[in-house]
């Protein structure tokens, strides 16, 4: 029996991971700000919501389908960007390009992804959202900006909540960095783990591929605290297609933003692993939706761990959700059966927890 056919839920896709996975590795995917109070927080908020059981309703027949961006798609929720994917396995970035193909479903390609931008558009077959920071002077920034656009993206996704990196003591226990460095310390981590150190050993160090085409290194240490509101003025006459902006926590600013004409604003603490004394993000959605009105798209991700948690985010305000690190957790303990599992747990999730709550179609 495969490791896929262990996963019944995140946490037995985290509980396989973190075998596999070097100490290094799993913190750096796993880990949060500080203490990680913000990570346990957003976790009590979730697990604070009840939902209202229903009877005699007919649920025999349940939709999860819903549309995004005026754009069909197979599930209510889609795939976050996060970096350096192939981290949890050789070709983590095309698995999910994959699943979102099949799905429908938008895939967050991050700034720092192991596989070039152009490429995972074409394997998600356009279903890719092209996710920046704004970093040091701009330029960088802009010339990726533009690259997505020559290769159809047709979503941006501005990540604003991080103007210096979050200090996430577990990775830094162990060196971690970007680009990848291989020391003593890590080398030993990696012997210890053969079948991760092995198979990444052969499909060669993961790297930051978008910057690697660009001919200059990434530092995910430099500052992006130089961005302001004139710098969003500046990215929304260059970027004519949808814009989303990522990391809003703050209803002021939620407002602001519709006023300067962004799309959509994406609730989200970055998974806690930014500001550790950020308030919830789930506590936040239903202030920014009904900050916002009823029309403006308003997304979510942050601590997400079920299809139960995904539905009480869409009936808290979210139009739409994203899942994170359980993606990556569930490459790393099955590969792409994993992956696979994981999304059938999800899905039957949140179409079992509408049944029970009478629900036919999602809101």
């Amino acid at each position: 029996m495969g490791a896929a056919a262990h996963i019944h839920s995140a946490e037995d896709a985290r509980r396989l991971a973190k075998r596999r996975l070097p100490w290094m590795v799993f913190d750096y995917i796993d880990g949060a700000a500080g203490n990680e109070t913000g990570a346990t927080r957003n976790r009590a908020a979730l697990d604070g919501m009840t939902l209202r059981p229903r009877i005699l309703r007919d649920v025999s027949e349940r939709s999860l389908a819903v549309t995004i961006f005026g754009a069909d798609a197979a599930r209510p929720f889609g795939i976050a960007p996060m970096g350096m994917c192939n981290l949890s396995a050789p070709g983590a970035d095309l698995m999910l390009a994959r699943l979102a193909a099949r799905n429908k479903v938008p895939h967050g390609v991050s700034t720092v992804a192991s596989t070039p931008l152009e490429t995972i558009i074409e394997v998600a077959q356009g279903h890719a959202w092209f996710q920046i920071y704004f970093s040091g002077d701009g330029k960088g920034t802009f010339k990726l900006v533009e690259r997505a656009r020559r290769a159809g993206y047709e979503t941006l996704v501005l990540t604003l909540d991080v103007p210096e990196v979050g200090r996430r003591p577990r990775e830094l226990r162990h060196g971690f960095t970007m680009p990848f460095k291989i020391g003593p310390r890590q080398f030993i981590d990696f012997a210890l783990h053969p079948q991760w150190s092995l198979s990444s050993l052969f499909a060669g160090k993961p790297q930051m591929a978008n910057f690697e085409m660009e001919g200059y290194a990434f530092d995910r240490t430099e500052s992006r605290a130089a961005v302001d509101w004139d710098t969003l003025a500046r990215m929304r006459d260059v970027w004519s297609a949808k814009l989303v902006v990522k990391g809003v926590l703050d209803v002021e600013d939620a407002v602001r933003l519709k006023e300067y004409g962004v799309d959509a604003v994406q609730v989200s603490s970055h998974g806690a692993r930014q500001l550790e004394s950020a308030p919830a993000a789930f506590e936040m959605l239903p202030l920014i939706r009904d900050a916002v009105g009823p029309d403006m798209p308003v997304f979510f991700d942050s601590g997400l761990r079920s299809g139960e948690d995904a539905l009480k985010a869409l009936l808290s305000g979210a139009d739409f959700v994203f899942f994170g690190r359980l993606l990556q957790f569930a490459i790393a303990a099955g590969g792409e059966a994993g992956l696979a599992r994981m999304w059938e747990v999800l899905t039957a999730e949140m179409s079992i927890a509408m049944a029970q709550t009478g629900m036919r179609k999602l809101p």
